[in-house]
């Protein structure tokens, strides 16, 4: 068979097992990564999602000579399940703490003294450790030197081409100079004479710089390197402007050829010391580097900088919130009105309306996630994706569950609602007053400055598990500042491990999203960003509090009032308070009456 009828998911598995048996390889391993390890990768490094026909945005693919296998978390168990049937894949279903289940898999079944083959470029340094670790007893050798898949997909896409482009003041309110001493600092601290970055959302940030070469996250791909006296960053030819190249010329950064990174770190001198960051930097790029020189492997400074957002970044979230609100009300002051006449309304609908009102907002770039609109059975499912082949009509009683965020000039927003369809049943009901009670819960915390992140979970989920009901996602990510809408160090999940890095600090923006999910029925989950504000210091030390940003009002027509304390009442009327009062001047008409009527006091 030619490569070039490589159609079916069969056919592609068989001519990868072709390839592997050329190379005496007994299992391939295709993560999902880029050659940054990226979160949402650019369609070149989609091999996981062509080959087995999963599209979700998180799983490993394992392939050896009679087994096929995707392991993910229980976001995607339905999805996967779903488009696996009939593949010849198997759906192994990750769980909390089991992250390296499929290399534990590899370990019992690759035959001693066999290979594993996996293409270095995408594979972190961490991961890389951890097959080598595993796999020495039985002396598997592990190939990082051959993409397999490259050898059987005859129309695999190019790099991605999109122009890069200057983040500017007042939206950038620090200098790319002023970051650069920054990090220069962090370096120096950690004895440090180089630091290499690959991580997409660091290097935007670190240059002030934005592009579209991700769907969703204006990032654009390339590489930096910062040392002693220079700065390289390797870019795609002419991705950049001659007059922003100038710019960034005069500030010490000189652009590089994108490929030519393998070269530059081969070539660093003997005697000196690499910070790399072992978690966000691959295999294949750093196993150029010269034994002579000495690697450090710790965080990316640049990560927990930006992570911390400053006062100016701050404000311009508020107004990019109030915006969004603005946006929200418009389209579901649409959304009712059409349900009223009788319209058709489907899931695709909502995305559809919703998008172009964000889209009328002041510094609207794009969204910042493809837009989550399940009802009902659509709803249980985390991160369902409706299409022109499956979807929804909205109608009948139930909850639909709509979960979007935007990418503004001034900040990244991302927010969940569910309301009401016809009339919803008490258990649904109860299922939505028990998530708002938890996200309450978080909303109101007060907590220590430096807390790991992940303590807070439980907060938003003891009002959960009192009903002995739970989920099986995180409470909450962080979120970047017109950047990647997941961002870290900090997560708000019992499912992370805390280290000194997730700890809570000031400035930083982390969703409130507890949920429940009833597969098959109905989905529950509520979403604000909040941000990390301190506290006046007490004599036990120094204290935060979250401040919430998102504003949009939280459909009390879902609210089982039996459920409600009287201070989790006055926590939600003070809320459609100042939701009323900040995005109010920005809707007229029938915008400003839905706002009107959605923020009542309970």
């Amino acid at each position: 068979m030619s490569h070039q009828d490589l159609v079916s998911i069969p056919d592609r598995l068989a001519a990868l097992r072709q390839v592997m048996h050329e190379e005496g390889v007994d299992a391939c391993l295709i993560p999902s990564a880029d050659p940054h390890l990226s979160e949402y990768l650019p369609e070149r490094w989609q091999g996981r999602s062509w080959l087995s026909g999963f599209t979700g945005s998180a799983g490993t693919l394992i392939v050896a000579k009679d087994f096929a296998g995707v392991w993910t978390d229980s976001r995607y168990w339905e999805q996967a399940q779903a488009e696996l049937a009939g593949s010849g894949v198997e759906l192994m279903k990750l769980v909390a703490g089991g992250m390296q289940a499929h290399i534990d898999w590899m370990a019992e079944h690759v035959p001693t003294g066999g290979a594993v083959a996996v293409d270095g470029a995408v594979l972190s340094l961490g991961a890389a450790e951890a097959l080598r670790k595993a796999f020495a007893d039985k002396n598997i050798s592990l190939r990082t030197t051959i993409d397999l898949i490259d050898r059987i997909w005859p129309e695999r896409p190019a790099l991605p081409a999109a122009p890069v482009y200057a983040h500017e003041a007042p939206y950038a309110p620090v200098s790319r100079t002023e970051k650069l001493e920054q990090v220069r600092k962090a370096m120096a601290g950690q004895g440090a004479d180089w630091h290499f970055i690959s991580s997409l959302d660091d290097i935007a940030w670190l240059f002030n710089l934005r592009g579209a070469d991700v769907s969703y996250n204006p990032v654009f791909l390339a590489h930096a390197l910062i040392g002693p006296g220079q700065v390289q960053l390797f870019v795609g030819a002419g991705k950049i402007p001659a007059a922003l190249e100038r710019t960034l010329n005069e500030a010490g950064i000189q652009l590089a050829a994108y490929g030519a990174a393998h070269g530059a770190l081969a070539a660093l001198p003997a005697g000196s010391s690499l910070l790399v960051d072992p978690a966000r930097v691959t295999y294949g790029l750093v196993e150029g580097v010269p034994s002579s020189v000495k690697r450090i492997e710790a965080i990316n400074p640049s990560t927990l900088f930006k992570s911390r957002k400053t006062a100016a970044e701050a404000q311009h979230v508020r107004e990019a919130m109030e915006q969004d609100g603005a946006a929200l009300c418009e389209f579901f002051a649409q959304f009712e009105a059409a349900l009223e006449a009788g319209e058709r309304v489907t899931e695709l609908t909502v995305d559809e309306w919703l998008t172009a009102a964000r889209a009328r907002r002041p510094n609207f770039v794009s969204l910042s996630f493809s837009t989550i609109a399940g009802y009902n059975a659509g709803g249980a499912l985390p991160h369902y994706h409706a299409t022109e082949e499956a979807h929804s009509v909205i109608e009948g009683d139930g909850l639909l569950l709509i979960d979007s965020g935007g990418q503004y000039l001034g900040g990244t927003t991302d927010i969940t609602r569910v309301v009401p369809i016809g009339t919803p049943n008490d258990e649904q009901k109860r299922d939505f007053t028990r998530v708002l009670k938890g996200m309450i819960a978080l909303s109101r915390a007060r907590f220590p400055a430096g807390i790991a992140s992940q303590m807070l979970d439980a907060i938003a989920r003891a009002p959960i598990w009192e009903a002995g009901i739970d989920y099986g996602h995180g409470t909450g990510h962080g979120v970047g500042y017109f950047l990647n809408v997941h961002e870290g160090p900090q997560s708000i999940t019992f499912y992370g491990q805390p280290s000194p890095n997730s700890a809570m600090r000031e400035g930083m923006i982390t969703s409130n999203e507890p949920g429940i999910y009833r597969p098959g029925q109905w989905g529950v989950r509520i979403e604000n960003l909040l941000l990390n504000v301190a506290e006046p210091e007490t004599e036990f030390g120094q204290f935060m509090r979250f401040e919430t940003l998102t504003l949009c009002p939280i459909d009390t027509r879902c609210i089982d009032r039996t459920l409600m304390r009287e201070d989790e009442i006055a926590w939600l009327n003070a809320y459609h308070t100042e939701v009323r009062e900040r995005v109010r001047p920005l809707v007229s008409g029938a915008a400003r009456d839905w706002l009107d009527t959605r923020t009542r006091p309970l």
